[in-house]
């Protein structure tokens, strides 16, 4: 059984608060884009996973599609299961990958064995891998809140933009990004921002963390100016970075 996790951009990330429990709670737009790793998911004699394409820098058995695995095993009787994972969304982007390929791997395991789990309820389960884990259940526009994982759908239509995304060669960890955000409450709500015209959003629809980020990664804040440069309407950088997308207008 095969899938194609796909990448997610961020249209705005209001960090509001730090929470006690050492998270943050955020304000954002979670919105698919086409790239894409690619899982596939075989019965096998034993728990296994092999790795292909960009290389990760850890052990392949602390992989969240393993942790997927162990967490429906933990609650269902399935058996062992071969992972095969292609990697060719960027890690340390802010692209969630990783979620994605671990929220897929919820879902396969679940047609996979016919679990017959519901959205909602295998959307619970991905909240336990990762912040961002429950939106790639889903797929679709969400505006997210909490830590990322208390989701509401939301009615956007990019028909009229290509979406351009630069990854440039810098890795940028979560834990670093939040450890120096200045959390607050942005003076307009976030969907009052996204429901104006797109040409409006580029002094209104900001990234919190692109301040102290583009501070230390000034190729970062350069990347962004070189979309602008290139008819971008509006640029961003998504999520805690490294990636940046520009969003221009497709000709009529």
């Amino acid at each position: 059984m095969i899938f194609f996790p796909n990448a997610k951009i961020n249209l705005g990330l209001n960090i509001i608060e730090k929470r006690s429990d050492g998270f943050h709670n955020i304000e954002t737009l979670f919105i698919p884009f086409q790239l894409c790793d690619i899982l596939e998911v075989v019965v096998a004699k034993e728990l296994s996973i092999n790795l292909y394409g960009m290389p990760l820098n850890s052990d392949p058995m602390n992989n969240l599609c393993v942790k997927a695995y162990n967490l429906i095993k933990s609650r269902y009787d399935i058996p062992p299961v071969g992972i095969h994972l292609y990697k060719k969304i960027p890690v340390g982007a802010g692209l969630g990958g990783g979620s994605s390929d671990a929220a897929n791997t919820l879902i396969a395991l679940n047609k996979f064995f016919s679990l017959n789990i519901s959205d909602d309820n295998l959307a619970g389960y991905a909240g336990m891998l990762g912040s961002d884990c429950p939106f790639f259940i889903y797929n679709t526009p969400m505006i997210a809140r909490g830590r990322g994982e208390m989701l509401s759908r939301y009615d956007i239509s990019l028909d009229d933009y290509r979406i351009e995304m630069v990854a440039p060669p810098v890795f940028v960890s979560t834990k670093e990004a939040y450890s120096e955000v200045r959390p607050h409450r942005w003076d307009m709500q976030l969907q009052d921002v996204l429901a104006l015209p797109v040409e409006q959003w580029k002094e209104l629809l900001v990234n919190d963390f692109e301040e102290n980020i583009f501070r230390k990664y000034p190729l970062l804040a350069k990347e962004k100016t070189a979309l602008y440069e290139r008819g971008a309407v509006y640029a961003s950088m998504s999520g805690s970075g490294s990636s940046l997308f520009g969003l221009f207008r497709k000709s009529v």
